[in-house]
């Protein structure tokens, strides 16, 4: 069960960052040349391989109990973090991510800049592509390697990645647009869980506690997370609509 949540989790994660690399090549590939965005983006998925084949490898000579204390902390920042903003994002305290907007934003800003051709190559569009793939595709290296290191299954991780990558990809070459119909506050929100149990469980045991049920605890601690994201969207909706009748009521 817990190799199930690990795939899920290396997956989901993975996917909501490839979506937003993917609405920046996409935008590039159609103002500026699809040869420069691929290359681009092809270079910048080899410099992620390179990162996790060399890192992945060397976190397995550290002690499992100090790198599930490490890796479980990191895990909590990474998590907490998107599980407040997919909180914020239900309850109307912040605005959905729009990839549309996102697009149409990326697709004026390429199209303004003038053409710098070397070696076959549109260089501006090559560079957008390569740092957007790059920079997104550092967080899904990061959750590949902690992931799989702490668990002893890099190669789950990294399949789960892999996964991700080719159902975006394939999407993306399909519909040729972005995919602003993936409703990505949920998988964000689902993302966000994940990362904040598997942080909480890893650091528990680095710290030397023992949780009743073994891997089994991560999905009540999922559980219990989940019910409390419940009871906080209730809570601000109400506050939202109470702030929105009230400042009605003083206009």
């Amino acid at each position: 069960m817990s190799e199930w949540f690990l795939f899920l989790a290396a997956f989901l994660a993975s996917a909501v960052e490839m979506v937003e690399a993917l609405t920046i090549v996409l935008a590039v590939g159609l103002t500026r040349g699809w040869r420069s965005a691929l290359t681009g983006t092809a270079a910048a998925l080899a410099a992620l391989i390179v990162i996790v084949a060399v890192f992945g490898p060397s976190l397995a000579l550290i002690p499992l109990e100090t790198l599930r204390l490490i890796v479980g902390g990191l895990l909590l920042v990474f998590g907490v973090q998107w599980w407040r903003k997919a909180i914020l994002r239900a309850s109307g305290f912040k605005a959905l991510h729009d990839e549309d907007a996102t697009f149409a934003l990326e697709t004026q800003a390429a199209q303004k800049q003038a053409v710098n051709a070397r070696g076959g190559l549109d260089w501006y569009g090559f560079t957008l592509s390569f740092k957007s793939v790059l920079l997104e595709g550092l967080e899904v290296a990061f959750i590949v390697v902690t992931f799989g290191a702490s668990a002893k299954r890099l190669d789950l991780a990294a399949l789960g990645a892999a996964s991700a990558l080719l159902v975006v990809l394939i999407a993306g070459l399909i519909l040729h647009k972005p995919l602003s119909r993936v409703p990505e506050n949920t998988l964000k929100f689902a993302v966000g869980l994940m990362l904040s149990s598997f942080g909480t469980f890893w650091a528990a045991e680095g710290a030397g506690a023992h949780l009743p049920g073994a891997d089994a605890s991560i999905i009540g601690i999922l559980l219990v997370y989940s019910l409390a994201s419940i009871v906080y969207v209730y809570v601000l909706r109400r506050e939202k609509l109470a702030r929105t009748t009230l400042g009605g009521v003083k206009a």
